[in-house]
């Protein structure tokens, strides 16, 4: 049988917390297991969220960061399937039902994803083309951008037990280089329906209060480029593509005046260069 964990994981985020467990109980088909992992919180969570949603799992621990947050609630879970969701997002109630219909019509698969609306500041925004989303073998749309929002995967245990969980050394951009450490020799399945609300353009979003986001899509790219698990076409792309970040970065390097950093990179996208 077919169980799903859901993990949450909520640094200070009382004030949209209960939104998305709210989304998470109004699901048409519930999971079999909530676990909210409290990152070291010092808002009103401790106190609130036992008394107001007293069936959830709360796991606590001292600050350590999104990456240790859900590795945390993914060592606790009990399920075949796990399902994350941010505590700013929000699902829309068929969206568990949906990705577990989709995956008994493609039983080898073992990642879900979804499309899913954008809400900056309370209104929806359109998206650019290339955060298009995609299934199949999607290791090439994963370079330029992050291609599964972590909001909508529905992910297989034993997956993780191949591939590795959250690197806990990423601030940010850990869903990055998990993305490219399972597409890059697994086919992912994706439905084309937005099934979750994703809210952005809030002041404690990781990706407006870490600098220089790059740094860590450089790093990834150059993690999954030295396993040896990428040949012929995809190498190349992923090859290309750190050097097209590199540049970028010591771009902006340079204009911000930091020389220890332009020359830091230029010597890695050297290296990087040399072997294309």
């Amino acid at each position: 049988m077919n169980t799903v964990s859901v993990i949450i994981p909520t640094f200070n985020r009382w004030a949209t917390l209960p939104r998305a467990l709210d989304s998470v109980l109004s699901q048409s088909r519930l999971p079999d297991e909530i676990i909210v992992v409290d990152d070291g919180s010092t808002d009103a969570t401790a106190d609130e969220l036992p008394r107001r949603f007293p069936n959830v799992t709360c796991l606590r621990q001292a600050n350590l960061g999104v990456s240790a947050a859900r590795n945390a609630g993914i060592s606790h879970a009990s399920s075949t399937w796990i399902a994350f969701l941010d505590s700013d997002d929000e699902w829309l109630p068929e969206k568990l039902a949906r990705q577990l219909d989709k995956l008994a019509t493609q039983p080898r698969l073992q990642l879900c994803h979804t499309d899913e609306i954008w809400v900056r500041k309370g209104r929806t925004v359109r998206l650019a083309q290339r955060y298009e989303k995609s299934g199949g073998f999607i290791f090439q749309r994963c370079l330029p951008v992050c291609a599964i929002g972590p909001s909508t995967v529905m992910i297989h245990q034993e997956l993780l037990a191949r591939v590795g969980a959250f690197d806990e050394t990423f601030e940010v951009c850990e869903d990055y280089d998990l993305w490219l450490r399972i597409c890059c020799d697994t086919e992912v399945a994706y439905i084309d329906e937005p099934l979750v609300r994703k809210h952005g353009g809030h002041a404690d979003q990781l990706s407006t209060t870490h600098w220089g986001l790059d740094r860590y899509r450089i790093r990834a790219l150059e993690k999954i480029i030295a396993s040896g698990r990428l040949q012929g076409d995809d190498l190349s792309a992923a090859i290309d593509a750190v050097i097209d970040k590199i540049d970028v970065y010591i771009a902006g390097a340079r204009k911000r005046g930091k020389a220890s950093e332009v020359a830091t990179y230029e010597a890695r996208r050297q290296a990087m260069a040399s072997g294309k």
